[in-house]
């Protein structure tokens, strides 16, 4: 064996030492930055469960204090029994008012049905539902409605305000599930169906303000003025289940 000089013996013991003490701090620094990527919020952490299918906490009747009979749980959803009608079956999420917010949830409808969903919704007695003042989105059988309806009327839709696109809506047959969200920002809202993007506007713009102004609300002034606000869902007179309702704030 050909024998080392002192000198790089000397090297090498000194470079070995170093790694030995080196390698310990390296380990030490890795897992503390893996701990402190665990530890920071993730994209799901900022949701809120709104129904989680066991308990209707935090809904109630609009300007009620209680939920109102013709909502219940079954089979882990969250089903109105079409009893409400046009005036007063109506339900909100009383915890918390939400302004710019992303929104998610299931909803199948039956046969012929007709509901929505409200967010910005106000309360007061000057009100007898979310929709005197609160923009809607649009949920419908689209395909099973027993009257004809107009395109702002149909499903996606942001009610009696902008149709949702016809080429990028895919509709569903009664008693199938959809999922639908909004995505509502100051700057822009959108409204999504079954994976597409079906509706997009500007809030309080010139062009919504056209809209608004165009004869429909004439009997409401208060339709969409509101920032901020509840989340409501509708009883409009038959059955609808919503499940995995959730939102965060934007």
């Amino acid at each position: 064996m050909k024998r080392i000089p002192i000198q790089l013996s000397v090297l090498l013991a000194f470079m070995a030492l170093y790694s030995c003490n080196s390698n310990p701090d390296k380990a030490s620094g890795s897992d503390a930055e893996a701990a402190t990527e665990s530890e920071a919020p993730t994209e799901e952490n900022d949701w809120i469960i709104l129904f989680d299918g066991t308990t209707t906490d935090g809904w109630r009747g609009f300007n009620k204090e209680t939920l109102p009979d013709n909502w219940v749980i079954e089979e882990g959803t969250l089903k109105s029994l079409g009893t409400g009608g046009d005036i007063g079956g109506d339900i909100v999420y009383g915890d918390r008012e939400f302004e710019d917010f992303e929104l998610s949830l299931e909803w199948k409808i039956s046969d012929g049905g007709n509901s929505g969903i409200f967010y910005h919704v106000l309360e007061g007695e000057q009100y007898k539902a979310p929709y005197e003042n609160a923009p809607e989105y649009q949920l419908i059988d689209d395909i099973g409605f027993p009257e004809k309806i107009e395109d702002w009327q149909q499903v996606g839709a942001d009610y009696a305000m902008y149709p949702a696109d016809p080429a990028k809506k895919i509709v569903k047959k009664a008693g199938e599930w959809n999922t639908s969200r909004i995505v509502f920002r100051k700057e822009k809202a959108e409204y999504w169906l079954n994976g597409q993007k079906v509706v997009e506007f500007v809030p309080w713009s010139e062009d919504w303000m056209a809209r608004r102004n165009s004869g429909k609300w004439d009997e409401y002034p208060d339709y969409g003025k509101a920032k901020k606000g509840l989340i409501a869902l509708q009883d409009h007179g038959s059955f609808i289940w919503f499940r995995d309702i959730k939102i965060r704030e934007l």
